[in-house]
């Protein structure tokens, strides 16, 4: 771990009413694809919307690269992309216009904008997509846009939440590999939210999360040495406190990323 990590959660909670969705949470990242790995519920949407500023915590502390998101908001979340789960483009405007617009929200000059979705475009191969409406272009290519224009600020933490849910197997596989390139490539801090365990497993570390807690932070063969686990999944189950009988049926239906139905939680 970096001396100043490029995020730290220090003792992070959120309520509504008197449900926990987030309680006493804390974990720092450096550079790396790290997995937050939980079922639906765990509360790892919540936490991405704390973390981007969305809502406030109710107690804690978020900071990106030692700027505090509650009182410099602005400033920290100029170093960070986010991919939602639930898709944020114009579908009537082309690629190239979502981008656009997005690098001016951000203060940035047209031909900076220019060149850098340029570079992004030709990377993900829809350099000649540029000009057409986003509403003609497939699920897997939509997400493609939606990370080209995280990234066109140049950020050091890239925040993924459920990004490949709805996705087919080709296109969930491309666009994991693409990021993890881009960790290696350019040193970026990822944290792609799961409830996949063939996703979870590819990580340099999982965070398990369950019930609003974060159980665990380790690499994968950590955590199944840690527990004494023959795999992953049975890892989080035995974290979690669940019966592994729960997951009987996604253990038997592996996901190889070259085809069959994904692996969940």
């Amino acid at each position: 771990m970096p001396e100043q990590p490029i995020l730290s959660v220090e003792s992070v909670s959120k309520h509504y009413g008197a449900l926990c969705a987030v309680n006493q949470v804390s974990f720092q990242l450096g550079s790396g694809f790290h997995a937050l790995l939980g079922p639906n519920g765990a509360g790892k949407s919540t936490l991405f919307q704390l973390l981007t500023g969305l809502f406030a915590p109710d107690q804690g502390e978020i900071r990106l690269n030692g700027v505090s998101i509650r009182h410099n908001l602005t400033q920290a979340l100029a170093q960070m992309g986010v991919v939602f789960q639930q898709p944020a483009l114009d579908l009537d405007l082309s690629l190239q216009a979502n981008l656009d617009f997005y690098g001016r929200l951000h203060g940035m000059r047209k031909a900076e904008i220019r060149e850098r979705s340029a570079a992004e475009l030709a990377q993900l191969e829809l350099t000649e997509s540029a000009k057409r409406p986003c509403r003609t272009l497939s699920g897997g290519n939509r997400r493609k846009v939606e990370l080209a224009r995280a990234l066109l600020t140049g950020p050091q933490l890239l925040l993924m939440d459920e990004a490949t849910v709805g996705l087919d197997p080709a296109s969930r596989a491309a666009l994991l590999a693409y990021v993890h390139r881009l960790c290696h490539q350019q040193g970026l801090s990822v944290l792609w939210a799961t409830h996949l365990i063939d996703e979870a497993e590819q990580a340099d570390q999982v965070l398990v999360m369950h019930k609003g807690k974060l159980l665990a932070q380790a690499a994968p063969a950590e955590l199944i040495a840690q527990t004494g686990a023959p795999s992953l999944l049975e890892a989080f189950f035995h974290l979690s406190g669940e019966p592994s009988s729960v997951g009987a049926n996604c253990a038997g239906a592996r996901e190889s990323l070259a085809g069959q139905a994904p692996t969940a939680l």
